[in-house]
């Protein structure tokens, strides 16, 4: 069974985030440390929450593994891009693990 990774970077508390640094730097940490692992990688930069309404997240990270072995590999290698976080987010990531069902 298919399993994503999604990792959500609240705006909450005038958190501060780097689209640039994100985008260039930040996820070519993850593809040379988790890469081999991975299926596929989604980001989506937050810009509402609704009509009217500021996003409640400045990014969310989608990334998508074959089984539970492939995460598990990638996250044993997530160290570096753990430690990379704090050069782009001023605040502390939410995680969620899921089942793909659709």
């Amino acid at each position: 069974m298919s399993l994503s990774l999604q990792v959500l970077y609240p705006t909450a508390g005038g958190t501060t985030f780097d689209h640039d640094y994100y985008g260039s730097a930040h996820m070519k940490i993850v593809g040379e440390n988790m890469g081999p692992h991975i299926e596929s990688t989604l980001i989506t930069k937050g810009l509402a929450g609704g009509p009217d309404t500021p996003p409640g997240y400045h990014a969310v990270a989608t990334i998508v593994f074959k089984d539970q072995a492939a995460l598990d590999a990638a996250m044993a290698a997530s160290g570096p891009a753990l430690a990379d976080i704090p050069n782009f987010y001023s605040g502390e990531p939410q995680m969620l693990v899921g089942e793909i069902t659709g």
